[in-house]
């Protein structure tokens, strides 16, 4: 974890003001993962903070995005939301073998936003902090090409990297069949080298040692491991916030 940089901090919240918004509603650990996504620049990081609130207000006016919007996205039943890791942080599953490219994009940018927002709501204790991160594992078994889609994958890492600065802990791709690779190359080319060095390709039995040690066997499914069942993302109840 950064340590709090307060004159960063103060530059930025006085940034954000002359670019005609406010910080008013944050604490310095959310100020703070923009800052870190900005290399401690406190006006691009203004910037990128002014530029997530005017996305927050598009495409979820109302703080959330209801289940009713992404109905078709939910029905594959294709995310999974495990409980927390070893170190604390939610394990989100996709099964990328129940997934489609979707028609509809909107719904699908929609459903993105929805599941980052539920995974890293999973892990507040009564509030949120602002620094909560997530692992996210896209397991790739049994894709056909009827799965592939790059522009999806492009849009989740883009979202992490624009609008949810700093929440990837890391990111584990298991079961990547050998006609993916070219996919994946064309994908990484969108990633910034910052989430590019939080991806692990999982490709042989050490990496899967780690990758079972980093998230631990509580928070693991047994298919990948672990001790616990899939737990679909729509099945899964959050605790109310304190006020």
């Amino acid at each position: 974890m950064e340590p709090i940089n307060d004159s960063a901090l103060t530059q930025m919240r006085k940034s954000v003001q002359k670019l005609g918004s406010s910080t008013e509603k944050y604490g310095d650990p959310t100020l703070m993962r923009f800052l870190i996504a900005r290399s401690m620049d406190s006006e691009k990081a203004a910037k990128m903070f002014v530029q997530w609130q005017k996305w927050r207000a598009a495409l979820v006016p109302d703080g959330f995005v209801p289940e009713s919007e992404i109905r078709e996205e939910l029905e594959t039943r294709k995310i999974y939301l495990q409980g927390l890791s070893k170190n604390g942080y939610p394990v989100m599953i996709v099964k990328a073998c129940k997934h489609f490219p979707s028609k509809d994009h909107l719904q699908f940018k929609k459903f993105v936003a929805h599941l980052l927002d539920k995974t890293i709501a999973s892990s507040f204790k009564g509030r949120e902090i602002g620094n909560e991160k997530l692992i996210g594992i896209l397991d790739l078994q049994q894709i056909t090409f009827k799965n592939v889609d790059a522009r999806g994958l492009i849009t989740g890492f883009q979202f992490l990297q624009s609008y949810y600065p700093e929440r990837l802990a890391r990111c584990f791709i298991l079961n990547m069949p050998g006609f993916f690779v070219s996919v994946w190359r064309m994908v990484s080319y969108f990633l910034e080298k910052a989430t590019l060095e939080k991806i692990v390709i999982v490709s042989n039995e050490a990496e899967r040692r780690d990758f079972i040690k980093e998230i631990g066997e509580e928070a693991l499914p047994e298919e990948y491991g672990g001790r616990s069942n899939l737990i679909a993302l729509q099945d899964v109840t959050l605790s109310p916030l304190e006020d």
